[in-house]
């Protein structure tokens, strides 16, 4: 599946029409969120993870979707289910974000 590019004027609509949703927030500046787009697609594509959607969100440029998740740090990864808030990570491993997208299974 392809990630979503989100923005704050579309944001809720993604999460109110997804049940699931991973949402990694990222700067442009930030090489740490550049080296792990590639990862991030990778797992959209993964079977395990057919009902999902993976949404992409420029943290700079979003200030109410970054609201949301509380974001901290970047790369920052949010989980949402049902529109709400569940968990989220400040990471650059992929298994810390496989990790937080297993909680939505849970």
């Amino acid at each position: 599946m392809a990630v979503i590019q989100a923005t704050d004027t579309d944001f809720n609509e993604v999460l109110n029409s997804n049940q699931k949703v991973v949402v990694k927030y990222y700067a442009d500046w930030c090489g740490s969120c550049r080296l792990f787009a590639p990862k991030f697609k990778r797992m959209s594509d993964d079977d395990a993870f057919t009902n999902v959607a993976f949404v992409d969100v420029n943290a700079e440029n979003n200030p109410e979707a970054r609201k949301l998740a509380n974001v901290t740090n970047l790369p920052f990864f949010a989980v949402f289910e049902g529109g709400k808030l569940l968990d989220s990570v400040a990471a650059s491993k992929e298994e810390a974000v496989r990790n937080l997208i297993h909680k939505l299974d849970a």
